[in-house]
């Protein structure tokens, strides 16, 4: 072999060596690559089964607390009458039955009027619950902000001057009273006829004032158990003066106030004692302050004399049937925002004699049926007229069916 030959031949074999070393590396590089891809995946994989994991461990964890809680008995909530000594307590359930109970280590320094959490079946007393100021009575009244105005009443000047006096005033400007030297009514007896205004007449000095205004049924007070009722009265009362200034209507007081018999049924008697109550709260040793005393009724005549003597609802404001000035007055507050063609409102005023306010929006509101029946977009006076005829035709039929 020449000295040339053998040079090729190195020559051939270092670059073949070179060729299949590059070879090799791109092929390890490859794999690298190919193993880090992999890793990564996996790394997502074990990351995205621990969050599952921890996920399924919570909702275990919570299910089994939930669980937990479910198999715990129950608690009676009651009302300490009066502590023995430091063991022994005498407690009083929600329905009146009372129990001589031992006390556990975690009920400490009870008095009486505490609430207290009872075993069911021992009812011994396991410890103390405050409940705070979640009234139950919340359930049973209606709080809210009301949005009627004096402007939204018609034909009642006389009736919202007194109410003025009597809520509006010695809430805004009580040192007017303080200078004379005179202590304002506690609160007004609104009466009259169905649909005259009362509740309307209480809801705008509520507005005016910026008062909660609470509102309860007189029937609403009347509970099945003894002593709900009168403790309904004391809760509204107690509610009343933490949101004062609040104003307290009483609607249909006469299902509640009316006269009291000497002997009754046991039913008859349990309305006498939330009656009872609620001459306490008017006229009791905790003053009202700030805390407005609003009743209405249909009914003053059976109304009991103790509801309405001077220092309890001692101001009586007859709410009664709007005359002419009244009606037209009422008349252009409901007609304000309708679309009206051709109306003689003095005419139509005349002829809704006796008709009561809410009568007269009645009238409006079926004036504007009449003309949606007929696919118009205003009221006519012919709409009116049949309104009228509708709405008085209907209160008789009313008064047939209760009369006979």
């Amino acid at each position: 072999m020449t000295k040339n030959e053998s040079k090729k031949d190195v020559f051939y074999s270092e670059t073949f060596e070179q060729e299949n070393t590059e070879v090799n590396d791109k092929s390890l590089q490859s794999s690298i690559t190919k193993l880090e891809e992999e890793n990564n995946t996996l790394s997502q994989s074990l990351n995205r089964l621990e969050e599952e994991s921890n996920v399924l461990r919570a909702m275990f964890n919570n299910v089994n607390d939930e669980l937990t809680t479910l198999k715990k008995p129950s608690l009676l909530v009651a009302d300490i009458v009066n502590v023995i000594d430091e063991k022994n307590a005498i407690i009083k359930l929600p329905n009146g039955n009372k129990f001589y109970c031992h006390m556990s280590q975690e009920a400490e320094n009870l008095v009486g009027g505490d609430s207290v959490l009872v075993d069911q079946k021992s009812l011994n007393i396991l410890k103390k619950i405050d409940l705070g100021n979640n009234f139950e009575v919340e359930k049973f009244v209606i709080m809210e902000k009301p949005k009627e105005s004096w402007k939204e009443i018609g034909g009642l000047k006389m009736e919202i001057q007194e109410v003025k006096e009597v809520i509006e005033l010695p809430l805004k400007k009580p040192e007017l009273f303080e200078k004379v030297g005179i202590k304002p009514p506690k609160g007004v007896l609104l009466y009259g006829p169905p649909g005259t205004g009362k509740t309307l007449l209480a809801k705008a000095v509520a507005h005016s004032t910026n008062a909660t205004f609470i509102e309860v049924v007189g029937s609403e007070l009347v509970q099945k158990f003894i002593g709900e009722g009168a403790k309904l009265v004391k809760d509204i009362f107690a509610l009343a003066r933490q949101k004062a200034p609040s104003i307290v209507f009483i609607d249909e007081i006469d299902a509640l106030a009316s006269v009291r018999m000497e002997n009754g049924t046991s039913g008859e008697r349990e309305v006498n004692r939330t009656f009872m109550q609620l001459l306490s709260e008017l006229d009791g040793f905790k003053h009202l302050g700030d805390v407005k005393i609003i009743g209405a009724t249909n009914r003053i005549d059976i109304l009991d004399r103790a509801i309405i003597r001077p220092g309890r609802l001692d101001r009586l404001i007859e709410v009664g049937l709007p005359d002419e000035d009244g009606r037209l007055e009422i008349m252009k507050v409901h007609i304000k925002s309708m679309n009206l063609d051709k109306v003689n409102v003095k005419e139509l005023v005349k002829e809704m004699e006796n008709f009561s306010g809410a009568e007269i929006q009645a009238v409006c509101t079926e004036a504007g049926y009449f003309a949606i029946r007929e696919s118009r977009d205003h009221v006519n006076q012919d709409d009116f007229m049949f309104a009228i005829d509708k709405v008085r035709f209907d209160e008789e039929d009313e008064g047939i069916e209760l009369f006979g």
